[in-house]
Parts: C-alpha cells; sequence; structure tokens
C-alpha cells in the first residue's frame, strides 16, 4: 500500500497541498482527479520525490519512499518527451538501461513490447519523423519496460486516436492484472468510470473525496429509476423515485399486466459528481 500521510506543500505564500492523507491500495487503478491547479501534479512529484514536502511522509509498505524505490517507479509525465534525433530503438533501449536492465535483457523486452504494438519497424526511425501519437507508444513502452510495481501515467490518452487509446487501456488492465499498483491522473471521466477501482479527488489543494468508484456513484445518486414499457396505447418511459432494493415501480407495472421493456437504476456519471463537488452546481 501506498500511503501519503498529512502531507502539506507550500511554494512561498501559496499552499499546494493542505494536509493530504491518502491511502492506495496495491494492485489497483486509482484514479487521481481534480480540476488543474488543484495539486494533483504536486502530489505525484512528491511521490516520485522530485519535491520534497514541506511537511508529512510518502510511505511504500510501511516504509519511506527512498531515491532506490523511485527507481522502480514508471513515471509517464503528462509533458512528454523524447530526444528528437535519436533513433527510437536506441533512445529506448537507453531509457531501459537507466532502469537497470542489461542490454540483452532490455533488447529482448523491446523487441516484445515493439510486436505488441505492431512498431517493429520503427526502431531504426528518428523520432523526430513520428507522429506525436507514435510517439506516444515508444513513451508509454519506455515507461513500462522495467515492470514497475507501481506505475504513475499523467493523461495517457493525450494525443491518441481512439484504436490506439484503447490499445493503451488493454494494456493498463493488464498491467494491472499481472499485480502493478496504476495511478491514473486524467480529465477523461469515461476513463475513470471504465478503468479506475477507486479514486480521490482534490480541489483547491485538499482532498475533498475518495472511496471505491461504483460506491461514490451509488452514494451521489438519487434514488431514481428509469422505466420503459409498452400498454395499449403504445410505449411509455418514466422516471420514478425508487426506494433501493425494493423494484416497487417494476412490481406495480407487472401485477398491472403491461409489458415492461426495460428497467434500471439512474446512477450519476463521475462527470457530473466532478463538476458538482469542484463548483456546487
Amino acid at each position: 500500500m501506498l500511503q501519503c500521510n498529512s502531507i502539506t506543500k507550500k511554494f512561498g505564500e501559496y499552499t499546494a497541498l493542505d494536509d493530504l492523507t491518502l491511502e492506495i491500495p496495491k494492485g489497483v487503478i486509482f484514479g487521481l482527479l481534480g480540476p488543474n491547479g488543484a495539486g494533483k501534479t504536486t502530489l505525484i512529484r512528491i511521490i516520485n520525490r522530485i519535491t520534497i514536502p514541506t511537511s508529512g511522509e510518502v510511505l511504500y509498505d510501511g516504509k519511506p519512499v527512498d531515491d532506490n524505490f523511485v527507481r522502480s517507479i514508471g513515471y509517464l509525465p503528462e509533458e512528454r518527451g523524447l530526444y528528437k534525433k535519436m533513433k527510437v530503438g536506441e533512445q529506448a533501449l537507453y531509457f531501459a538501461k537507466l532502469r537497470g536492465m542489461s542490454t540483452a535483457e532490455a533488447t529482448s523486452e523491446l523487441k516484445k513490447w515493439f510486436i505488441r504494438f505492431g512498431i517493429q519497424s520503427w526502431w531504426n526511425k528518428k523520432v523526430e519523423e513520428l507522429s506525436k501519437g507514435m510517439a506516444q507508444k515508444v513513451q508509454f513502452i519506455t515507461t513500462v519496460i522495467h515492470k514497475p510495481s507501481l506505475l504513475i501515467l499523467d493523461e495517457p490518452f493525450s494525443g491518441f486516436d481512439p484504436v490506439n487509446a484503447q490499445l493503451i487501456r488493454d494494456e493498463i488492465l493488464r498491467l494491472k492484472d499481472e499485480g502493478t499498483t496504476i495511478i491514473l491522473s486524467t480529465h477523461n471521466m469515461e476513463s475513470v468510470e471504465e478503468l479506475c477501482d477507486r479514486i480521490a479527488l482534490i480541489n483547491k489543494s485538499k482532498l475533498v473525496l475518495t472511496g471505491a468508484t461504483d460506491e461514490i456513484r451509488r452514494q451521489y445518486g438519487d434514488n431514481k429509476v428509469e422505466l420503459v414499457y409498452t400498454d395499449a396505447e403504445g410505449q411509455h418511459t418514466e422516471i420514478l423515485d425508487e426506494e433501493p432494493g425494493t423494484n416497487s415501480a417494476l412490481r406495480r407495472k407487472l401485477a398491472a399486466g403491461v409489458l415492461v421493456n426495460s428497467y434500471r437504476e439512474l446512477i450519476p456519471r463521475m462527470n457530473d459528481i466532478f463538476i458538482k463537488l469542484v463548483t456546487g452546481k
């Protein structure tokens, strides 16, 4: 488990994080959410020891995160960067060796990843020849090549078309199944609902909300259901108040002998919950 205990970070008079305490269980995809300027990137940089908190500590399995542990983290920052004049294969090999991999091990693993992503022909291309999305694929590979136990992805779908975005989603889920703990920082609420087991929402430097994604969505629901049915007059749709677990509206329609086409609980989207908590509207 990754624990952030009472993290405060000040830059002069400005407080980027204010007494934030957060726990991230092993083996989950954890969504780190918040508007621009909320403090998400500052927290990520503290976990990576790029910057040091003014007060508080970060623990992994009960031990303070140190430089040795940081070397095992996979971190894909929102601000991407590859050396444009280097060849793709040469650069990927360079980053893998920085993570402690031998030349032989890195070459073998990189070739597997290049085949998986269908980019074998890119090995001898220069980075400057690649599109933004193509370069993103290479950087994702260099982030995960050393099989990190903790993977931090900041807006990983930026720059991808739908096909390649789905490819990255599939890889994130596969890495989770292999036991990797993943922190996903994104503004894409559909990705949060699809991928994240748990989330934390930071706003104005403070932790506003944390918990299991499905539980949070139900918590902010208003116990309404949509009932679509057909009677002698045709098809109708009704939005009704419903006590959780009772199915009383459904029972009434069935008792009346009408044809029930569909019945579903209306659960708010993460996008709506995000807007409500950040803006109050």
